[in-house]
């Protein structure tokens, strides 16, 4: 039995990395359950993160976000696939948690790609707030230094994105997590997604 194959995969990165897509791929292809972490804030709230964020302030979206995490986590009673959302990493006990129930994987692009996917992304704006008064390009460049540190901290490995296939990354990181090539098994069992690619 492999590594891969006794603990939860964890994915972290900024938004528009392309967490939730690699999510599913890895999913497909290990028959596991995935859960996209920013869908089930939402179903459980009610209403989009944006309008959480609107409404209740960032400090209550963060707040719902541990809670969520530590549930799942805790909760799983057999390895998953877990996407996280962009700052799910701000917390310490929030890092500490997702370092130690799984194998955690930085997904990373330029802040050029980023804003090219987002920007390509008709669910963007109406789910995802505006996190500074920045414009969009310095916003992600401001908050990917600023996150840099933590996304490193809580990594046991990290993967570019930028000009690779949905495949050929969830290839990566099987091959970083147990060091062997995959093959495709069962369908997997999805919780929390509706499509949203992040």
């Amino acid at each position: 039995m492999t590594h891969l194959e006794t603990r939860n995969l964890i994915l972290i990165g900024y938004r528009g990395t392309g967490k939730t897509t690699v999510a599913l791929s890895l999913a497909r292809r290990l028959g596991r359950r995935f859960v996209d972490g920013d869908v089930e804030i939402e179903r459980r709230a009610g209403k989009t993160i944006a309008e959480i964020f609107a409404q209740d302030g960032e400090p209550a979206f963060r707040d719902m976000e541990a809670t969520l995490i530590a549930d799942i986590l805790k909760s799983a009673t057999e390895p998953i696939i877990l996407s996280t959302g962009g700052g799910a990493v701000i917390r310490a006990a929030t890092r500490d948690l997702l370092r130690a129930a799984g194998h955690v994987v930085w997904l990373t692009a330029t802040p050029e790609t980023i804003l090219a996917r987002l920007r390509g992304d008709a669910t963007t704006e109406a789910r995802r707030p505006d996190l500074t008064s920045l414009p969009p390009l310095e916003e992600i460049r401001t908050l990917l230094a600023h996150r840099h540190d933590w996304y490193q901290q809580t990594a046991h490995s990290t993967v570019a994105t930028d000009d690779q296939s949905i495949d050929n990354i969830a290839e990566t990181i099987v091959r970083k997590c147990c060091h062997k090539p995959y093959n495709q098994k069962k369908p997997p069992t999805l919780s929390g997604f509706e499509g949203f690619s992040e």
